[in-house]
């Protein structure tokens, strides 16, 4: 009986499972809900609308995604910021799954097939699509990857905020109608902010580990107090962003249906706030209810903005 309990536990596991837990699969909602929802605001635009190549934006949000997450891997390892007992990483190289340079040249591979996914994009909406896609390439490469590796800078949170919300926003609309305006960049904005806030709280957690790997974060320079503040700022400014928008009248009034993911957001603000200094147990789902809480945002202002076009 034992023998067979044993076999079980240790059982080989398929390599699908391996890359899906090394990629992240469950962080994917992070870039294809910004992408879906500027690509959705097409709907308010005027002129001609090419939808069937936001499905090729929308992949190829989630594949640099994908591609991020394990250069993101490979180089906190090779630092000594993912080790036995830290929290932020697949854990797919701590436990030796799989090898460093395997991780690597995946990464580099989903690039490669990002930037494959852009051609009929560029093929018909042009060169703004290039210097688009340019600076999400180069962003995702050096959030980790020499020689700026901005995360460990203090940089990782502003960076962030700009290429998983603008710039996929943006981009998404862009794919669908081949220009932007000042309304989809507004519309961006609680996106940047919630995304950021998954960040924020993922250092905030991970303050004492990244200080013993020499890595610096936003949490890691203002303190816990002051990594708190931040994040009660960004999930926050998410909700007010949408209000004054909705108010004012560049959005439609649909989009407060945000507001129905404000029971979640106030959990994860109250776990957050209660949390103290050196206790990383306090935070241990608090980036993961943050990701949910994107998501459900993300979501919900997407059906607004749809709502809100249908009956205009």
């Amino acid at each position: 009986m034992s023998n067979t309990a044993d076999s079980t536990l240790t059982a080989p596991r398929s390599p699908a499972s391996l890359w899906l837990q090394a990629v992240r699969a469950f962080s994917f909602p992070a870039s294809v809900v910004p992408v879906l929802l500027g690509g959705l605001f097409a709907l308010t635009a005027d002129g001609p609308r090419h939808w069937w190549l936001l499905p090729f934006a929308v992949l190829g949000g989630l594949v640099l995604h994908a591609g991020t997450n394990l250069v993101n891997d490979y180089y906190d390892f090779e630092k000594g910021v993912d080790r036995e007992g830290s929290h932020g990483s697949s854990g797919i190289l701590v436990a030796g799954l799989l090898a460093p340079r395997a991780i690597l040249r995946a990464g580099l591979l989903c690039f490669a097939l990002t930037a494959a996914l852009a051609v009929p994009i560029v093929v018909v909406q042009g060169w703004p699509v290039v210097i688009l896609g340019a600076v999400g390439l180069l962003g995702a490469y050096l959030y980790t990857g020499r020689p700026v590796a901005y995360k460990y800078l203090a940089l990782g949170d502003l960076v962030v905020f700009v290429l998983m919300g603008p710039l996929m926003v943006i981009g998404g609309y862009l794919a669908v109608t081949g220009t932007w305006t000042r309304e989809v960049l507004v519309l961006s904005l609680p996106v940047g902010c919630l995304v950021a806030a998954i960040l924020a709280a993922n250092n905030l957690r991970d303050r004492e580990h990244d200080g013993e790997a020499g890595v610096t974060t936003v949490a890691r320079l203002l303190g816990h107090r002051g990594g708190q503040v931040e994040y009660a700022l960004l999930v926050t400014s998410a909700y007010g962003i949408v209000a004054v928008l909705a108010a004012t009248g560049v959005l439609s009034a649909y989009t407060l249906l945000v507001l129905l993911s404000l029971p979640l957001g106030l959990k994860v603000l109250a776990t957050v706030l209660r949390s103290r200094p050196g206790q990383a147990d306090d935070l241990v789902q608090a980036d993961v209810m943050t990701a949910q809480l994107h998501l459900l945002f993300g979501l919900l202002l997407t059906l607004g903005v749809v709502m809100g076009a249908l009956t205009a």
